[in-house]
C-alpha cells in the first residue's frame, strides 16, 4: 500500500525549532501576518490537499502520462481538477504582494508548501512551481505596468508562467543561442526560434501561459552579453487582460520521458511571436538567475521529497514484510519470521533515507529564511550581501541533494526487493521521478563549477569563510551548553572534517596554479564534500536542539515529545558513523594527479 503523510513535525522541529522562524519573523515585513497560528493553519490545509487530492493523482498520472495532438497537451486525468482547486484556494500568490492579488506571507512559508506538495505529486506541482519563478523575475525585473499585468493573473493562478533558454544547440552554455529578437515600431519585439526541454510551455490547466524567453536583439554582440529577457504571452492580453489573439506561439511536441510524466516537457516554437522587454537590454542572463535561482532551490525540493516518499513507504513495508531470523536470534518468535526492519542492513538503508531527508530540509529551510531577507532587503548593498550568502548555499543545496535523492530512491527500492522493481508498489516511480533533479537547471558537474568557481574562488572566500565562522559558531555553542560532553561526538568530528575542507581547497589552490583544468577537476568532489560537510553541520544544531528541548520542562506546548527528540539524536549518530566518512574518499580523490584525468589521448577512448 502506497503512503504519503506531510512531515508536519519534521517541519516544525526545523523551522520553528531549529531556526527559531517565529523571531525571524517579526523582523522583517512580509513576516507580520506569519503567526504561530497562522503558520500552522497553512500547513496543514496543504498537508490535506497534498495528501487527498495530489498524492492520489501521483501513480495515475504517471502510468497516463501527458497527451500531444495538433498542437495541444493534455494532462493527466485529475489534474486540471485538483488545478483549479489550487487556484481556488489561493495557494499560488500565497508569499507574493497583496497589491498584485497575493497574500503578502513570507517565501519561506511557500517553500513549506512547496515541500508537502512536491513531496506528493512532483508532476503537478511543477506547473505552478514554474510559475513561480516567472512571477519573481517579474518583481525583481519587470516595469510597474508588467507588474500590474502579468504579475497579477500569474498570482491569480489563472495564468502560468514558464521559463525558455535551452536550445537543441546549447544547454548550459548559453552564449551559442541562436533565438533572435527584432525590434518593432511600437517598442515590442519579434521572437523568432525555438526552445526544448520547457517545463508546463503547453498543458489544459489555465486560460494562457506566460512565457520567459531569452534572445538576442538583432545586432548585438555574441556571447552571453548580448542577450536579453522578454515576456512572451500564448495569448496577447486586451488592455483589460481580456484575452486576445494568439501569438504565434506553438508546442512542437512534447518529450517521451523516464519519468515525471505527468509534467509536459515541451519544445516551444516562437514564429515571430509577439514579446515585451523585461529588464535591461543585453542583461537577460543576469535577469534570468532570479528565475534560475528560484528553480534551482526548487529542484533540490525534488531531492529532498524523493528521499522522504522513499522513507515513508519503505518503513511502512519494512514493518509489515518478515524473511527469515536476525542473526542475533528471533526478535519475534511468536510470527513465522522476522520483520525485516529487525536487520541491520534494512536499518541502514532506512537511516540513510531519514539522514538525508533530514539534513536537506534543514538545508532547506535555511536557505528559505535567508531568502526572506533578501526580499525584505531596502537597498541594493543589503540586498547584494544576502544574495550572495543564498548563492553559497544554492549549488550545494541542489547538487548536493539531488544525488542523494536518487540514492534514497534507489535504496527504497532495495528495501522492497523485487517488488520494488514493480510498477505498482509505487517505489520504481520515484526513482524514475527523481532522476531528472540532477540534470535540469544545471548538471551537478555544473553546479560544482558554480561553487568552486564562482562561489568560492571569484568570491574571493567570503562566503567561504562565513560558512567555516558558522561551524566554529556552532562548535563555541556546543561548548558552552549544559550538553558539551554529548555534543563532543559530533563537534569534535566536525571540526575535522572542516580542517580536512580547508586543506582541500588549498591543495586545489595549488595545483591549480600550474594546470587551471585542476578547478575543473575537482568541482565534483568538491561540492559532494561540502554536501556532507554541511550535513554534519545540520546534524549536529539539530542534535544539540534536541538534547535542549529533551532537557526542558514539559509544559511546551510545542513539544513534539521525547521518542521524537531521541530519534533525532539517533539518526545524527547514525549520519555521523555511517555517512559523513565517506566525504573522506572526495578529499582523497581531489589530491590525485591531473593526469589521471588528462593523459589519454582522444583517440585513445577506443570503441573497437
Amino acid at each position: 500500500m502506497k503512503v504519503f503523510k506531510s512531515p508536519i513535525k519534521d517541519i516544525q522541529f526545523v523551522t520553528q525549532q531549529v531556526f527559531d522562524i517565529d523571531a525571524h519573523y517579526k523582523t522583517i515585513p512580509q513576516g507580520a501576518e506569519a503567526t504561530p497560528e497562522m503558520v500552522a493553519a497553512i500547513s496543514q490545509e496543504c498537508a490535506k490537499f497534498s495528501e487527498n487530492v495530489l498524492f492520489p493523482l501521483n501513480q495515475s498520472g504517471d502510468a497516463e502520462g501527458c497527451s500531444f495532438k495538433d498542437g495541444q497537451v493534455t494532462t493527466p486525468a485529475g489534474f486540471k481538477e485538483a488545478y483549479q482547486q489550487w487556484v481556488d484556494n489561493g495557494w499560488q500568490g500565497l508569499s507574493h504582494p497583496e497589491e498584485y492579488g497575493g497574500q503578502g506571507l513570507p517565501l519561506s512559508l511557500g517553500v513549506i508548501k512547496s515541500e508537502i506538495v512536491g513531496t506528493a505529486n512532483w508532476s503537478f506541482g511543477m506547473y505552478p512551481g514554474l510559475s513561480l519563478g516567472a512571477m519573481n523575475t517579474l518583481i525583481e525585473h519587470g516595469t510597474e505596468e508588467q507588474k500590474r499585468g502579468y504579475l497579477s493573473k500569474l498570482v491569480e493562478g489563472s495564468w502560468t508562467g514558464t521559463m525558455c533558454l535551452t536550445e537543441s544547440n546549447c544547454g548550459s552554455d548559453l552564449g551559442q543561442m541562436k533565438s533572435k529578437a527584432v525590434p518593432s515600431d511600437d517598442g515590442s519585439y519579434r521572437i523568432t526560434g525555438s526552445k526544448i526541454f520547457i517545463s508546463s510551455g503547453e498543458h489544459d490547466l489555465a486560460e494562457n501561459i506566460v512565457h520567459i524567453v531569452l534572445a538576442r536583439i538583432e545586432g548585438e554582440t555574441a556571447g552571453t552579453k548580448g542577450i536579453s529577457l522578454f515576456i512572451v504571452p500564448k495569448i496577447l492580453p486586451n488592455d483589460d487582460l481580456s484575452l486576445g489573439e494568439a501569438n504565434q506561439v506553438s508546442c512542437g511536441s512534447i518529450e517521451h520521458k523516464m519519468g515525471i510524466n505527468g509534467s509536459a516537457t515541451c519544445t516551444m516554437n516562437f514564429d515571430g511571436s509577439k514579446g515585451f522587454l523585461l529588464g535591461e537590454k543585453n542583461k537577460g542572463v543576469n535577469a534570468m538567475f532570479t528565475f534560475m535561482n528560484t528553480a534551482r532551490i526548487g529542484t533540490a525540493i525534488q531531492g529532498i521529497g524523493a528521499a522522504e516518499l522513499a522513507f515513508q513507504n519503505s518503513l511502512a513495508y519494512a514493518k509489515e514484510r518478515r524473511s527469515m531470523r536476525t542473526l542475533g536470534g528471533p526478535v519475534e518468535p511468536q510470527q513465522a519470521a522476522d520483520s525485516i526492519i529487525h536487520h541491520p542492513d534494512v536499518r541502514r538503508m532506512l537511516l540513510k533515507q531519514k539522514a538525508i531527508a533530514g539534513a536537506g530540509r534543514a538545508m532547506l529551510y535555511d536557505a528559505a529564511m535567508i531568502a526572506d531577507k533578501m526580499m525584505a532587503a531596502t537597498d541594493d548593498k543589503e540586498r547584494e550581501a544576502v544574495d550572495s550568502e543564498l548563492g553559497f548555499i544554492t549549488p550545494i543545496l541542489k547538487g548536493f541533494f539531488t544525488e542523494m535523492g536518487i540514492e534514497a530512491a534507489n535504496e527504497g527500492m532495495q528495501v522492497f526487493g523485487g517488488h520494488g522493481y514493480i510498477k505498482e508498489w509505487g517505489m520504481e516511480q520515484i526513482s524514475r521521478d527523481v532522476r531528472i533533479a540532477t540534470l535540469y537547471e544545471g548538471t551537478t558537474g555544473i553546479q560544482g563549477l558554480d561553487l568552486l568557481g564562482r562561489k568560492v574562488i571569484l568570491d574571493k572566500f567570503k562566503q567561504y569563510g562565513a560558512v567555516n565562522k558558522r561551524i566554529l559558531n556552532l562548535y563555541k555553542r556546543s561548548l558552552a551548553s549544559p550538553h558539551r560532553w554529548q555534543m563532543m561526538k559530533f563537534i569534535g568530528p566536525l571540526m575535522g572534517y572542516q580542517l580536512r575542507w580547508q586543506r582541500m581547497l588549498l591543495s586545489i589552490l595549488l595545483a591549480a596554479r600550474k594546470d587551471r583544468d585542476a578547478v575543473g577537476a575537482a568541482t565534483h568532489d568538491f561540492l559532494m564534500f561540502s554536501g556532507y560537510l554541511m550535513s554534519a553541520y545540520y546534524w549536529a544544531l539539530m542534535a544539540l536542539t534536541a538534547f535542549e528541548k529533551l532537557a526542558q520542562k514539559k509544559s511546551d506546548s510545542a513539544d513534539l515529545g521525547d521518542d521524537f527528540y531521541q530519534s533525532k539524536i539517533q539518526t545524527a549518530e547514525f549520519y555521523y558513523a555511517r555517512m559523513l566518512p565517506r566525504a573522506k574518499s572526495h578529499s582523497e580523490i581531489v589530491r590525485a594527479k591531473l593526469s589521471s584525468l588528462t593523459a589519454m589521448a582522444e583517440k585513445d577512448f577506443c570503441l573497437e
